[in-house]
C-alpha cells in the first residue's frame, strides 16, 4: 500500500516512500487524534480539544474542518473504492486504514498472534512474533508531539509496549534464554527504576546466569528507591524471589512458569480436576479466617438477594453460552488436552443461572469472563454464582469473594495488593493480627485461598480497560481462579485495540431474554382474573422483533416494566403505542423514568434489622427523585461511582467546603484569644486558624473512616508506650511555658491518659462483621468523638494551666516583648504534631505555622482561676472541633447539613439511603451504596446535566453540552 502512517515514534506520513509534509502542528494533532483510534469515529469536539489544549476560539470547528480538507488533499484518494482516507461519519471523522498502512495496527496484531502462539505452547514462535511487533517501535508514541487530550491514550500505548516486553521476557526466561534478556532488562530497569516486574525478571536472569551478587544488588537498589521515594517496601513477589535467591537456585515465580509441554498434562491431571490452591504448612488462624469469611460472604449476599427481590418468585430467566466474539483464546488453550491426548477445537459452555457453578468447575484454570449488554444480568449472575459456590463447596476449594472492580487502577496497584486492601475494607477484622495472624488478607490472596469474582470491568475508566485485562492475565497466569464481568462491547473493543486477553479463561455471553421468559416474569404475580397484561403479552408474541420485544430483551428492562406497571391502575398496553414509543430507546427511557415514581408510590419499606438505621418511612416521589438525581450526578463524576457518605463533600465546591469546615473552629479560637488577651490577640488567633483550617481542608486529604471497636483486653503494652509519649509531650510543653513541677506532673498524667486511651479503639476481632455504611459511620463517629474528647481535655487543660500559672519567663522577646521566638518554636511543634495527626504532612505544615503564630504571643496571666478555666475550655473546644471536622464523620455531618439546607439531599440522609436500598433503588456493596444499575444512574445524571445546561448562560451552555453523558 502506497500510503503509510507511523505513530509508534515520531509522527510520520509517507506516500510511495516520499514523506508527506503536514503544514502545521494543528494538522499534526488532527491526524494524530484520528490515527490513535483507527477506523473509529472521533467526534468533532474531541478533535477541537486535541488541537487546542486550553480554551478554543469561536471558529474552532471551522478551523478543524479546514484542517481535514487540507489533509485530504495531501493524502490523496487512497481510501476504499478510491475515496478519501479521512471519512466524514456521524458526529465526526474516521480515518480508514488497514494493518499494512498503520504500524499501531500491525503491532496490535503481532502481539495478539504472539499470545495465541504462546497459548498453543509454541514459545519460540511467540518470541519471534513479539520481537517483530516490538521492532515497529521507534520511540514513545507521537514522540515530540505534546497533546494533553491524547495523553491517556499515549500513556496506555506506551504501557502496552512495556507490558509486551515483560511478556516476551517471561517467555524467553521460560525457554532458558536468561543471558539473552539480561542486558535489555538492565536498560529497562534504568529507565523504569520503580517497576517491580522488570526488577524481578532481571534478578531471575542474573541469578540463573551465575551472578547471585548482582541479582541481590538489583533487589537492594529497588528496595532503597521504593522506601525513599514512596515509603513502601517491594511487593510480596519480589520479596519471595529475593528469599529464594538467598536460599539457592529459585523456582520460577508463578508468573514465569513455562507452559505445559506438547505431551500434555501429567497423568494425574484431568480436565476439570480441582487443584490444591496452596501448599506448605497450614495456619489454623488463617483457616479460621477462611471459614468465618465464607459465612460472612454468604450472609452478606443472601441479604442483598432479599433486598433486590430476586426470589419474588425467582429472577428473570437468564441463559448464557460461549461468546461468538473474537475475544477468547482457542478452545485447546482454555480446556487443555483431554485424558486421551485429544485437543478440543470447540468450547461448548452454555446453561442458565443454576448451571454456572458446575460449568465453572469444569474449566481447568477456573477462569471465566461473563459478557453481556447493559442490564443483561451480569451482576445478578455474579451474586448467585458466589452463593452457589458457598452453598456446595468442594474440599479444598477457595471461597469466592465478590468485589466491584471500579476502584482498581492497574497502573497504580497490582491486582493482588488491591484485592488484599479491599478485603480489609469489606471485612475489617482481617487486619486483626492476634485473631488471624499478620497480613491475613494478603496471605489469603497470595496463597490462593479466595476466588476473586470481579464485577464491572466496564465501570473502570475506558482508558484502563486494556491495561486491566493485561494485568488480570499476568496476575492469574499461574492458574489462579478468577471470574470477571464486563459489558460485551467494552471488552471486545479493549481486546481488539490492545490484543490483551485472559489466555486461559472461558468467555461466555449472556443471551437476550426470550419473549416467553419475559412474559412469564411479567405475569408471575398477576391476580386471578387480571387481564391488563394481556394486550402487551399478545403484542410481544405477534411482534417478536417490535420495539417492546426489543426493549424487554434484558432482565433489567423486564424487571423495570413489572415495577413500573405494578399498580392495578396502570396499563402495560401503553408500551404497544407506536406514537408514544416508536423504538426501543424510547421504551427503555420511559421505563427508567417511570421506575422511581413507581417505587416511591408503593408502601414504605420494611423496618431495618437491629444495628441499621430506622426505616419504614414514606417519601414524596418527586422529592425523592430530586434527591436521587442530585446523588446520581455526584456519583457520576467519581471514578469508582460509589455513593460513600464520607465523600459527599466532593459534590460541593472546594472553596465552599473549606470555608464551612475551617470557619467554626476559627471562631472558637478567636473567642479564646479574645478572652485571654483582648481584641488584638483574638484577631490573631482567629485569622491564624481560619487561614490554616480553610487551607488545610482545601489542599489536604482527610483520612477515611476508621473501622474500630472498643476493646481493652491485650492493650497493656501499647497503652504504656502511648502513655509515655503523652508524658514527654506534656513535660516539653510545661517547660516551654515555665510551669511548676506540680502543674507539669498533672499535665503529664492527663496527656498520658489522653494519648494512651486511643489504643482501646482497636481492630475488630470477628471477620463475620461485614462493613456497611451504617456500621462504618458508627465506628468512625465513635473514633472522632473519642479523639476530640481526649484532645479537648488535654490541650484545654494545658492552655488553662499555662494561662493561669505561667511564670512569664521570656527567652527571645521581640516587638517590645510582645512576641517570643522561643515560644514560637514550642507552639509550632505542638500544633504541627496535632496537624500531622489530622492530615499528615500537609496538616503538619499548615497547622504548625498557625501554632507558631499564636504560640509566640505574650500577654498577661489570668486574673483569676475562673477566667483561666473558661479560656481553657473554649480553647479545648476549638481543638476538639478542629479534630472532629478533620475526621470523616465530622466533615460529613456539616456537609450533609449544607446539602440539606440547599435542598439537594434530605436532612437525615443516611435514613433516606437505607430506605432507598430497601426499596431496591440502591444496592449495598460493603461500606458504600451504588445505584441498582449504571443505566439508572446515567439516566438521572444526564437529566441533571441537561437541566444545568438549560439554566446556564449561553457561553457556559456550549461548554457544558460537551460534557453531558449520553
Amino acid at each position: 500500500m502506497a500510503l503509510q502512517f507511523r505513530v509508534l515514534g515520531t509522527l510520520e506520513v509517507t506516500n510511495d516512500g516520499d514523506r508527506v509534509a503536514l503544514p502545521s502542528t494543528r494538522h499534526q494533532r488532527v491526524i494524530a487524534a484520528l490515527l490513535l483510534t483507527p477506523n473509529s469515529v472521533v467526534p468533532l469536539s474531541k478533535l477541537v480539544e486535541a488541537v487546542w489544549d486550553d480554551e478554543p476560539p469561536a471558529t474552532a470547528v471551522k478551523q478543524v474542518q479546514n484542517c481535514v480538507s487540507v489533509l485530504r488533499e495531501r493524502l490523496g484518494g487512497s481510501g476504499k473504492g478510491g475515496g478519501h482516507v479521512i471519512v466524514t461519519e456521524g458526529p465526526g471523522y474516521r480515518i480508514a486504514v488497514t494493518e499494512e498502512q498503520l504500524d499501531l495496527l500491525r503491532f496490535t496484531r503481532g502481539l495478539s498472534d504472539a499470545r495465541q502462539l504462546a497459548a498453543e505452547c509454541r514459545l519460540p514462535e511467540a518470541v519471534r512474533e513479539a520481537r517483530a511487533a516490538l521492532g515497529l517501535w521507534g520511540g514513545s508514541v507521537l514522540d515530540g508531539l505534546c497533546v494533553s487530550v491524547l495523553a491517556n491514550r499515549v500513556t496506555l500505548l506506551n504501557e502496552q509496549r512495556l507490558g509486551a516486553i515483560e511478556q516476551c521476557v517471561e517467555w524467553q526466561l521460560a525457554l532458558g534464554q536468561h543471558q539473552d534478556v539480561a542486558a535489555e532488562l538492565m536498560e529497562l530497569v534504568a529507565e523504569h527504576p520503580l517497576r517491580e516486574k522488570l526488577h524481578a525478571q532481571l534478578m531471575l536472569a542474573l541469578h540463573r546466569g551465575g551472578r547471585q551478587a548482582d541479582a541481590l544488588n538489583v533487589f537492594h537498589q529497588l528496595r532503597t528507591r521504593l522506601v525513599d521515594e514512596l515509603g513502601i517496601d517491594p511487593g510480596s513477589e519480589v520479596l519471595q524471589l529475593h528469599e529464594r535467591i538467598l536460599a539457592g537456585e529459585p523456582q520460577p515465580p508463578r508468573e514465569l512458569e513455562p507452559p505445559r509441554s506438547e505431551a500434555g498434562p501429567p497423568a494425574a491431571e484431568t480436565v476439570g480436576a480441582a487443584k490444591e490452591p496452596f501448599a506448605g504448612p497450614r495456619d489454623e488462624r488463617l483457616d479460621r479466617a477462611v471459614g468465618e469469611l465464607a459465612s460472612a460472604i454468604s450472609r452478606q449476599w443472601t441479604v442483598e438477594v432479599e433486598m433486590r427481590s430476586l426470589n419474588r418468585p425467582e429472577p428473570v430467566p437468564v441463559r448464557w453460552s460461549g461468546t461468538g466474539r473474537q475475544v477468547a483464546a482457542v478452545a485447546s488453550a482454555v480446556l487443555g488436552d483431554g485424558p486421551d491426548g485429544a485437543r478440543p477445537d470447540r468450547l461448548t459452555l452454555c446453561g442458565g443461572l443454576g448451571d454456572v457453578v458446575a460449568q465453572f468447575r469444569q474449566i481447568p484454570a477456573r477462569q471465566l469472563v461473563v459478557l453481556g449488554e447493559p442490564g443483561a444480568g451480569k451482576s445478578v449472575m455474579a451474586i448467585l454464582f458466589t452463593l452457589g459456590l458457598l452453598s456446595d463447596p468442594l474440599p479444598g476449594e477457595p471461597i469466592p469473594v465478590l468485589l466491584p472492580l471500579a476502584s482498581w487502577n492497574p497502573h497504580r496497584e497490582h491486582l493482588h495488593r488491591w484485592l488484599a486492601r479491599r478485603l480489609v475494607e469489606e471485612y475489617p477484622a482481617l487486619a486483626n493480627r492476634s485473631a488471624y495472624g499478620p497480613d491475613a488478607a494478603t496471605r489469603l490472596v497470595l496463597e490462593g485461598r479466595i476466588i476473586p469474582v470481579l464485577d464491572g470491568l466496564d465501570e473502570t475508566p475506558p482508558a484502563l480497560h486494556a491495561a486491566a485485562i493485561d494485568a488480570l492475565d499476568r496476575a492469574v497466569a499461574g492458574g489462579r481462579p478468577l471470574v470477571v464481568t464486563c459489558r460485551s462491547t467494552d471488552y471486545e473493543f479493549a481486546v481488539n485495540q490492545a490484543g490483551s486477553m485472559l489466555a486461559s479463561a472461558a468467555v461466555v455471553e449472556i443471551e437476550p431474554v426470550v419473549v416467553e421468559d419475559a412474559i412469564a416474569f411479567l405475569t408471575a404475580r398477576r391476580r386471578l382474573g387480571e387481564t391488563r397484561w394481556q394486550p402487551l403479552v399478545d403484542h410481544l408474541r405477534q411482534n417478536p422483533d417490535g420495539p417492546p420485544a426489543q426493549a424487554l430483551r434484558t432482565p433489567l428492562m423486564v424487571d423495570l416494566a413489572r415495577t413500573a406497571y405494578a399498580h392495578p391502575g396502570s396499563n402495560p398496553a401503553d408500551l404497544c403505542d407506536p406514537a408514544r414509543f416508536p423504538d426501543r430507546a424510547a421504551i427503555e427511557g420511559h421505563l427508567l423514568d417511570a421506575y422511581l415514581p413507581a417505587v416511591y408510590r408503593q408502601a414504605p419499606a420494611p423496618p431495618a434489622h437491629h444495628g441499621s438505621p430506622a426505616s419504614g418511612h414514606s417519601y414524596d416521589p418527586r422529592q425523592a427523585e430530586r434527591w436521587l438525581t442530585f446523588l446520581a450526578q455526584h456519583v457520576h463524576r467519581l471514578p469508582a461511582r460509589n455513593l460513600a457518605w464520607w465523600r459527599l463533600d466532593r459534590s460541593v465546591p472546594r472553596l465552599v467546603s473549606s470555608l464551612y469546615l475551617g470557619l467554626p473552629p476559627a471562631v472558637l479560637f478567636a473567642l479564646s484569644g479574645w478572652l485571654a488577651g483582648g481584641p488584638l490577640v483574638g484577631t490573631i488567633y482567629g485569622l491564624s486558624f481560619v487561614v490554616a483550617g480553610c487551607l488545610a481542608h482545601a489542599v489536604g486529604r482527610r483520612p477515611g473512616p476508621m473501622h474500630v471497636e472498643f476493646r481493652m483486653r491485650g492493650t497493656g503494652g501499647r497503652f504504656l508506650r502511648r502513655f509515655v509519649i503523652g508524658v514527654v509531650i506534656a513535660v516539653c510543653l510545661g517547660l516551654g511555658w515555665s510551669l511548676s513541677a506540680g502543674v507539669i506532673g498533672l499535665l503529664a498524667v492527663v496527656f498520658g491518659l489522653s494519648i494512651g486511651v486511643h489504643v482501646w479503639l482497636g481492630t475488630p476481632v470477628d471477620v463475620r462483621g461485614v462493613s456497611s455504611p451504617a456500621s462504618v459511620l458508627r465506628n468512625d463517629r465513635a473514633a472522632a468523638a473519642w479523639f476530640a474528647l481526649s484532645l479537648t481535655v488535654s490541650l484545654g487543660l494545658f492552655y488553662a494551666m499555662a494561662f493561669a500559672f505561667s511564670r512569664e519567663t521570656r527567652f527571645l522577646g521581640v516587638l517590645d516583648g510582645r512576641f517570643d521566638l522561643a515560644l514560637v518554636l514550642a507552639g509550632g511543634v505542638a500544633a504541627a504534631l496535632l496537624g500531622h495527626f489530622l492530615m499528615r504532612m500537609v496538616g503538619s505544615v499548615i497547622y504548625g505555622l498557625a501554632g507558631a503564630a499564636i504560640g509566640g504571643l505574650v500577654f498577661r496571666s489570668a486574673p483569676d482561676p475562673v477566667t483561666a478555666f473558661a479560656v481553657g475550655l473554649v480553647f479545648g473546644l476549638a481543638v476538639g472541633l478542629t479534630v472532629c471536622l478533620a475526621r470523616a464523620w465530622g466533615a460529613s455531618v456539616v456537609t450533609r447539613a449544607w446539602l440539606a439546607a440547599r435542598g439537594s439531599t434530605p436532612l437525615r440522609l443516611m435514613r433516606f439511603l437505607d430506605d432507598a436500598h430497601r426499596r431496591g433503588v440502591l444496592r449495598q456493596v460493603g461500606a458504600v451504596y451504588q445505584f441498582r444499575h449504571a443505566r439508572l444512574e446515567e439516566r438521572l445524571a444526564a437529566r441533571a446535566s441537561q437541566g444545568s445546561v438549560k439554566r446556564a448562560s449561553p457561553s457556559r451552555r456550549r461548554r457544558m453540552k460537551r460534557r453531558v453523558p449520553a
